[in-house]
């Protein structure tokens, strides 16, 4: 594998999760964290995903980034498969198709380095020569809005900065896809507003697909898309419309319950909770749609039917 595959066009089928399952076995036991995940990220397209602890947000996005394998199931990005990758192939993957941003600082930057050399880091490794490398670092860090800070050493640099430095060193190599892990976790609200905004800007300017892991609640405010995740599986999706009324922009958001390739669907838990759902419900169809009733209410009916059938005997 040497180049990366041409791009599906914006808008279009990019990563695509088809049943997907992942089984983490520790001595005796197995942990299942996927469980037959669904799941379509268009080309271009800048989502979030969001879910409690242990929901498998994070198994997802290393699945997605070639850091954990999938057990079972399908993942393609960009029409390759990732399930049939060997150890060559993924160490490939991780160079040139897929960026990184992690909520520690740690993590993303080398503290001796200034802005300018941890965004070159990556382009050394690569044998990039000087005078190249330094114009692609300096044209990432003024894409971020960091253009004035290109000397500056990461302890002089706020938060928010280190971040953005963060982001500009994840696409040093042009990766189609970015994958974000809690990057506005250890920041002020102002500052996750930067940050947000600096990854629409990225996707503005070089079309990159963006995944943002995150359990900021204002996130469907920043983002085209938000999956939230529950058990292993997609539970619900919010899709951000915007709309021009009398000249304003008006925002909008349409909440939807994810059915999967099965035909399973997770309903809200409050919803369950309200009517006493728990665990069988009866389906019945309706002129409008299907109706989800409690067992225990349609079998007292069914009782209360019979009854009347006995006396009308």
């Amino acid at each position: 594998m040497k180049r990366i595959p041409d791009l599906p066009e914006r808008g279009e089928p990019f990563i695509v999760c088809d049943n997907l399952v992942k089984i983490y076995k520790v001595a005796d036991l197995e942990v299942v964290a996927l469980q037959g995940l669904d799941l379509d990220v268009a080309c271009g397209e800048v989502m979030a995903i969001i879910g409690n602890s242990g929901s498998g947000k994070s198994t997802l996005l290393n699945t997605l980034g070639g850091l954990d394998r999938p057990s079972a199931g399908k993942l393609t990005v960009s029409g390759l498969d990732l399930i049939k990758f060997s150890d060559r192939d993924l160490v490939w993957y991780k160079r040139h198709m897929v960026g990184f941003v992690w909520q520690q600082s740690s993590r993303n930057l080398i503290p001796y380095l200034t802005a300018l050399e941890n965004v070159q880091m990556p382009l050394i490794i690569s044998g990039m020569s000087t005078r190249k490398r330094e114009a692609r670092a300096t044209e990432l860090l003024e894409t971020v809005g960091l253009g004035h800070r290109l000397r500056h050493r990461v302890g002089q640099l706020s938060g928010g900065e280190q971040q953005r430095v963060a982001i500009s060193i994840s696409l040093a190599h042009s990766p189609p896809l970015l994958l974000a892990d809690e990057p506005t976790g250890e920041v002020d609200t102002q500052t996750a507003n930067t940050i947000y905004d600096t990854f629409r800007s990225v996707n503005e300017e070089f079309g990159t697909t963006i995944i943002i892991v995150t359990h900021d609640p204002n996130v469907s405010y920043r983002v085209d898309r938000v999956v939230a995740i529950r058990d292993g599986r997609t539970s619900t999706e919010t899709i951000t419309r915007i709309n021009l009324e009398e000249g304003e922009e008006a925002i909008s958001h349409d909440e939807f319950v994810v059915l999967d390739s099965a035909g399973r669907l997770q309903i809200p838990k409050e919803y369950l909770e309200q009517f006493g759902i728990r665990d069988r419900a009866v389906v019945e169809l309706a002129d409008d749609g299907i109706v989800v009733k409690p067992a225990q209410a349609s079998e007292e009916e069914d009782e209360r039917r019979g009854l009347r059938g006995l006396l009308r005997r």
